[in-house]
């Protein structure tokens, strides 16, 4: 107790009971570092009390009554003489006080670190909760109309898509070898396209004119098509402008079926700039073999030294077997010609 230092060996008289019902004695107070003993008048102790645990029973009053915090019944007096000896007591009590937290503030404080907690814990799972509910409920109606918004975007940054009579049915040919009879329409060619591939929420592949324009054959397109078709099993496109929006763009398109106009053309520029993200070379072989299409017309188009694509050159199951063609070479040449009207 080193703000004590003062009282040091600070010796009063004072009256002392054991209990309720025992007999008072008068005693001499000791003052120590820490207690206060009581011993009686030939110096036998009697009672050690720790200096943290003295409570008062008359507060304000004299002669001043203490007892030890949690037994009222052992009892303490100590009268005007004593005026040293209580003050060196109230000061303890004043300090332990202090120190001791009180039950408004902890509760506050409590509170407070309980809301921090949830504010935290909603910031970091109500987005990605309200965006997977929004993928889950978002009827196909209006995954197509916000792939229509985009559209639109995207023919203002990189014209309008390529179309001829043969042409289309060219590209619905491919569609339908890669992507199954029911994918009709899913696959669109670009004049300024994409970096290779890109997907819009309903579904739709873009694909830059290079893809049909520039390969020797049919079988690049293909398995660019592929690579995307798989990417989208990976991640919903849907979701990835979702998240770009952040957790207004998920409430909104749940109430309205409608994104903000700015979100949508700086997504709409990120589809025509930014490469396809990686898809695992175990997803795309899978993906490969159960299209009956070799991997290896698709990984020399990405690299032609085939140094970074060489696990889909060595891997691919299916280049030693003959497979059916991508496309006719009369379906191929009309998809080349495509952008030309």
């Amino acid at each position: 107790m080193t703000a004590l230092e003062q009282y040091a060996r600070l010796e009063a008289p004072g009256i002392w009971r054991a209990a309720p019902d025992a007999q008072r004695q008068d005693v001499v107070v000791a003052l120590g570092e820490a207690s206060l003993t009581i011993t009686d008048m030939q110096d036998r102790a009697l009672a050690h009390w720790s200096l943290a645990a003295v409570a008062r029973a008359n507060p304000g009053e004299m002669p001043a009554l203490y007892h030890p915090d949690g037994d009222p019944g052992e009892e303490l007096e100590l009268g005007e003489i004593a005026s040293d000896m209580i003050e060196a007591i109230e000061r303890v009590r004043r300090a332990v006080a202090r120190r001791r937290p009180r039950a408004g503030r902890l509760r506050l404080t409590g509170g407070l670190a309980v809301a921090a907690a949830i504010a935290a814990a909603a910031a970091l799972w109500l987005p990605g909760a309200l965006r997977d509910h929004a993928l889950r409920v978002l009827p196909p109606a209006k995954r197509a109309e916000v792939s229509e918004a985009l559209m639109a975007d995207i023919r203002a940054l990189g014209g309008r898509p390529c179309h001829t009579p043969e042409g289309d049915a060219a590209l619905a040919a491919l569609a339908a070898r890669v992507l199954g009879p029911d994918a009709a329409g899913r696959l669109v060619v670009l004049r300024e396209g994409p970096v290779a591939t890109a997907s819009l929420p309903d579904g739709r592949i873009l694909l830059d004119r290079a893809l049909v324009e520039d390969p020797a054959e049919p079988d690049v397109p293909a398995g660019f098509v592929l690579a995307e078709a798989a990417r989208q099993g990976d991640e919903d496109p849907l979701a990835r402008l979702l998240r770009a929006g952040g957790l207004p763009a998920s409430l909104r398109v749940l109430t309205t079926g409608r994104l903000p106009p700015d979100l949508l053309r700086r997504h709409a520029e990120r589809l025509l700039t930014a490469p396809p993200t990686p898809v695992p070379d175990a997803t795309l072989l899978a993906a490969f073999e159960a299209a009956e299409l070799s991997a290896r017309p698709y990984a020399y188009a990405r690299d032609v030294t085939g140094e970074t694509v060489l696990g889909l050159i060595e891997a691919d199951a299916v280049a030693a077997h003959p497979t059916r063609p991508a496309l006719s070479d009369a379906d191929w040449l009309r998809l080349q010609s495509i952008c030309e009207e």
